[in-house]
């Protein structure tokens, strides 16, 4: 009996999904777990596999195109059964082909034609007579030029003994200042054949228009605002040496920030929370997300119940999550459900930077890289190492003392990392 096969939903945001690749072709055999083709959502890529033995019978949507969710998008049977029946009465899908171009019929446009280049004639030079006694200047070189066009080569740096004069017996006039060009002019004015015009464009993926339609939703309608601290890293720096020599498991910085964002969460629940028309949600358990850059856009994975997970663990989630959003092997599970947002461009060497908020979490933290600079300690000014964070907060959940709170409790655990095991 054959099996119909529906666009599936992969996310609960997810309304409709785009066939990037098939992996068989009508006729082909297909055994169940093997992949039968990748399906773009709003949020990543993912591979789908087949939940059926048998043969593939029908596609019915093409690479690139666009179907709602639970229409039907593949039929799987025996060979040769008759599938018309189904294939008849199966609801039309969807397909998003590129946007028509509609083709204008020529409205009666006025052809413009082009301006025509007056010929500058000369402009009507009332012509200078050359008296007798210093209408016309003559240097030591003998050249020629009147008054005016003196003045106006000494204003314009001219020199010149490199230009030919159009007056009388060679004279140089207004209209040879005016028009006179440096002999190097050409090679900059001039257009160079070697150099063309060139760009491109791409169809937006459904992740980049998901991305482009959450963020300006969050921006325009979450009230964004931002508190700044500075925190020095020099005990963070030693922490995390000493850690690696010891358990020889090489976390990051952002590893253990990640830790102390969860404890810190974890105290001030009302930084985790999430906003909803008629009610907040306090979380008390912190499932942490963290931004990862992909080809497609920014994806995030969720770390579950990060507080409760020490760093190693920590540390193989991050790095599992972020080798596998690159390849899209990622499941709908792991990138729903964030509490709360981590984005880092330190390892870029950017120093500080907002976000925006990735609702319906309240807020965002931006971490920036670690700098060298002069900083005071003890009254005396030495060489620290110091990171700037950025909290970008929802004000209608997160007031600024709530916020500010929550970003003093997370200085103490990064700048003394021993409280972050204990």
């Amino acid at each position: 009996m054959a099996e119909v096969i529906n666009m599936p939903r992969l996310s609960d945001t997810m309304e409709e999904g785009t066939l990037a690749k098939w992996f068989k072709k009508v006729g082909d055999t297909v055994k169940e777990g093997e992949i039968l083709a990748e399906i773009e959502t709003d949020k990543a890529t993912m591979e789908f596999e087949s939940f059926y033995d048998g043969v593939l019978l029908h596609i019915g949507i093409d690479e690139g195109s666009t179907a709602p969710v639970d229409s039907i998008i593949a039929i799987i049977g025996s060979k040769g059964e008759d599938i018309s029946k189904i294939i008849n009465n199966d609801t039309p899908v969807v397909k998003e082909e590129p946007t028509p171009v509609v083709k204008e019929e020529p409205t009666p446009v006025v052809k413009e034609e082009p301006t025509p280049v007056v010929k500058e004639e000369p402009t009507p030079v009332v012509k200078e007579e050359v008296k007798a006694d210093s209408t016309i200047s003559i240097s030591n070189d003998r050249i020629l030029i009147s008054p005016l066009a003196k003045k106006l080569a000494n204003e314009k740096g001219i020199d010149i003994s490199a230009i030919k004069g159009s007056g009388d017996n060679g004279r140089i006039i207004k209209r040879d200042i005016d028009s006179f060009k440096p002999s190097n002019y050409s090679q900059f004015t001039q257009p160079r054949p070697h150099l063309k015009e060139s760009s491109y464009e791409t169809q937006n993926s459904t992740m980049r228009k998901a991305i482009a339609k959450r963020l300006a939703d969050s921006k325009f309608s979450a009230p964004h605002y931002y508190l700044n601290i500075e925190l020095e890293m020099d005990n963070i720096i030693s922490f995390r040496k000493q850690f690696i020599q010891t358990q020889n498991i090489k976390i990051s910085f952002n590893d253990i920030i990640a830790k102390a964002v969860s404890l810190s969460l974890a105290k001030h629940p009302k930084v985790n929370s999430r906003w909803y028309d008629d009610k907040i949600i306090y979380n008390e358990h912190v499932h942490l997300g963290v931004a990862v850059a992909v080809d497609d856009g920014l994806i995030v994975p969720v770390v579950k119940f990060s507080n409760s997970k020490d760093l190693p663990q920590i540390n193989s989630e991050i790095k599992d999550f972020a080798e596998r959003a690159k390849n899209k092997k990622l499941t709908p599970s792991e990138i729903e459900g964030s509490t709360f947002t981590i984005s880092n461009l330190g390892m870029f060497g950017i120093e500080s930077f907002t976000s925006i908020i990735n609702q319906p979490n309240s807020a965002i933290l931006s971490i920036g890289a670690i700098v060298q600079k002069p900083i005071v300690k003890n009254n005396e000014v030495v060489v620290g190492n110091t990171m700037k964070l950025t909290l970008a907060c929802d004000h209608r959940t997160v007031d600024g003392a709530t916020g500010s709170l929550f970003l003093k409790t997370l200085k103490e655990y990064i700048e003394n990392p021993v409280s972050i095991l204990i």
